[in-house]
């Protein structure tokens, strides 16, 4: 019989066994079949060309991490079924096999459960590419035209990535069978990852565990402001490390006083699966530590998915707060006098001055854009607010802007009022600021309060800051301080001021043909200085934060669903080592019953300790990110719990079916 035949046999005869590893394999390559068909697919074009750039980078990044990710999880799988396969693979030298022809044999059988999973997974991704891309744009909320043809340059990609990383670990274990005994090919199954440790080492690294992984909670929880990269990046460190020492210590030493008192070990049939758990703990503690952190990870990157989403929608309310806004200079007589019919176009500046009448002049302008816009669509509502400009070069504020201006804080409020905005912000001091801000995807500055300022020397303590949007995307452009009216009045000499008129429109299918007679009306102005901002309420510019959050939900259920597949891998490897045990067991008389009762205790706790530390960490780590960008994610970490729950006992009851006492 010839190798090729013999290794096509031992597949087929052990199908069961590569089933796992066959499906878990096809699962990746379909996840990066279908992402490297999002860049050939003509779905966003009509997104434009900067948002299907910025798709085509996420899609790249991601498809650099699934990269990454399946050369650590073929690495993984591999060798835990090269483990399995060794003592199989040993009896051939009682056969007169050298090890050349095992390994021949050993790299044939991979070879073709590599390719099956290969041509599964394309198989599959080929036809859900097109649900791939629906499901995607309906989580984005992105109405396009769907392409449900597979690519060719994608698959050839895929397969190309897939297959080098996957004939690298088929030779390595080709090379390493040639260079292992007999003996350690007849007692591979019974090799761990266990190091015997002592009570002291193991002490040792529970309050090392203990004490970093709270340190990393407390970073992670720590407000602040230029330190808070430094301590995201400690927290990430930190935590990583005190799982990991958590595993090999806390857990193990816990076990350990488990089995030792007698009393608990010898009720309700525990003696028939803690010894077992303890073992596996001890053996298997860094395989849990992984997954621990994998699916941490996972939660924690689907937290940040809704946490950007919903400051993209902060960001697009905030932009189209107003849809034209007008910054008008105070002196117009010039502009004025342009104006056919306005008796104060013929009114002398001077004149204005002594009479007061400069605010009506002004007022007059903005009155006049109200009514152009009035002609061509209905007006929502619109706002006016007094605004002095100040010199950069006498403000001196932590946080750099082009420009720099003051806001009344009885102007602000009264706006508020007219624009049905919230406003909730104490009266400042006269040394104090509350600055307006805008909304961004991420901050890096997490306590807001405390930051001081100077004002042609005269130093301020901000107060409190504010991203609601009061002069919409002004706020974006130009760093705003609201001071008392009266410390407004002391500043007046130092800028200029203006009046920022604010108007919402209520169709957006007006915005165009309003906007140029809002701008043939500033012509006939002449050079009256007066600057506008629109915002077309149908731009979709920032339409690709909306797909990179799609794409992080997917990537979510992707590590998610890959961290049970390790888990799975495992406790089915080890499920093996148990067939002889568990045969003793029930020739000794120990009901079938209870030692199924007694595997799915076990394994419930195999898969439960990693999702408890798990559960505690994304805690803290959630928490986080909610401080950076300022939204309560507390209800995503709740459902992204239950849908890992959910997945883990899928994991579970696969666990328990393939375990030898089962039915």
């Amino acid at each position: 019989m010839s190798m090729v035949k013999l290794a096509m046999m031992n597949v087929k005869h052990g199908l069961k066994n590569y089933l796992s590893l066959i499906f878990s394999l096809a699962f990746t390559v379909l996840v990066l079949f279908n992402f490297q068909n999002l860049i050939g697919a003509d779905s966003f074009l009509v997104l434009g060309t900067r948002n299907k750039q910025y798709i085509e980078i996420i899609v790249q990044i991601i498809s650099f991490i699934l990269g990454c990710f399946m050369f650590f999880f073929i690495g993984y799988a591999t060798n835990v079924f090269l483990t399995r396969r060794k003592k199989e693979i040993g009896i051939y030298i009682f056969m007169g096999l050298s090890h050349e022809k095992i390994g021949q044999l050993y790299l044939l059988e991979t070879i073709f459960t590599g390719l099956a999973a290969l041509i599964l997974g394309l198989f599959f991704g080929a036809l859900t590419c097109g649900l791939f891309q629906m499901i995607l744009l309906l989580i984005s909320d992105l109405s396009v035209e769907i392409r449900f043809r597979p690519g060719l340059r994608p698959a050839l990609f895929t397969a190309v990535v897939y297959g080098m990383i996957y004939l690298l670990f088929a030779v390595k274990g080709y090379i390493h069978l040639l260079k292992s005994s007999v003996a350690s090919m007849l007692s591979a199954a019974k090799q761990n990852e266990y190091i015997r440790q002592k009570r002291g080492t193991l002490w040792t690294k529970t309050v090392l565990g203990v004490w970093i992984l709270g340190t990393g909670y407390f970073l992670a929880l720590k407000e602040g402001r230029t330190d808070v990269m430094g301590n995201a990046l400690g927290a990430v460190v930190l935590v990583t490390v005190g799982v990991y020492l958590l595993f090999g210590g806390f857990l193990p030493l816990l076990a350990r006083e488990m089995v030792e008192h007698k009393s608990f070990l010898y009720r309700k049939q525990r003696i028939l699966w803690v010894n077992r758990l303890v073992f596996r703990m001890k053996k298997n503690y860094r395989t849990y530590a992984m997954v621990c952190i994998l699916l941490l990870c996972s939660v924690t990157a689907l937290a940040t998915s809704f946490a950007m989403k919903g400051r993209y929608d902060n960001i697009i309310r905030f932009e189209n707060t107003y849809t034209f806004q007008l910054l008008i200079p105070e002196a117009y007589s010039a502009a004025m006098e342009k104006m056919a019919g306005d008796d104060l176009a013929k009114t002398d500046a001077r004149d204005l001055q002594k009479t007061g009448l400069r605010e009506l002049e002004t007022a007059d302008l903005s009155d006049r854009a109200k009514q152009v816009i009035e002609e061509n669509t209905e007006l929502a509502y619109d706002t006016k607010i007094p605004v002095l400009f100040i010199d950069t070069s006498l403000i001196h504020a932590e946080d750099y802007a082009n420009q720099y201006a003051v806001l009344p804080y009885s102007a602000l409020k009264a706006l508020s009022v007219e624009a049905g905005l919230a406003f909730d912000l104490p009266e400042p001091g006269d040394d104090q600021v509350i600055k307006v801000s805008h909304p961004v995807l991420l901050s890096l500055i997490t306590d807001r309060t405390g930051a001081a300022m100077t004002i042609n020397g005269k130093s301020y303590l901000q107060i409190e800051e504010s991203t609601v949007p009061y002069l919409g995307y002004l706020q974006e452009s130009i760093g705003f301080y609201v001071v008392n009216d009266k410390e407004y009045a002391s500043l007046l000499p130092l800028g200029e001021e203006m009046l920022a008129a604010n108007y919402k429109i209520s169709y957006p299918e007006d915005f165009e043909h309003t906007k140029e007679a809002l701008d043939g009306w500033r012509t006939l102005l002449g050079d009256s200085g007066i600057a506008r901002v629109a915002i077309d309420p149908k731009s979709n510019e920032l339409d690709w934060i909306k797909v990179m959050y799609s794409m992080g939900v997917f990537m979510f259920l992707v590590f998610v669903v890959a961290s049970g597949s390790i888990m799975f891998m495992r406790l089915y490897n080890d499920a093996f080592e148990e067939t002889e045990r568990t045969k003793v067991l029930l020739k000794l008389g120990i009901d079938r019953g209870d030692l199924r009762r007694a595997v799915k205790a076990e394994l419930a706790a195999a898969y439960g300790v990693p999702f408890l530390v798990m559960s505690v960490s994304s805690f803290f780590s959630v928490g986080a990110l909610s401080k950076m960008m300022f939204v309560d994610l507390s209800g995503v970490n709740a459902v992204s719990l239950v849908i890992v729950l959910a997945v883990l006992i899928v994991w579970y009851r696969l666990s328990v079916w393939v375990y030898p006492v089962s039915p």
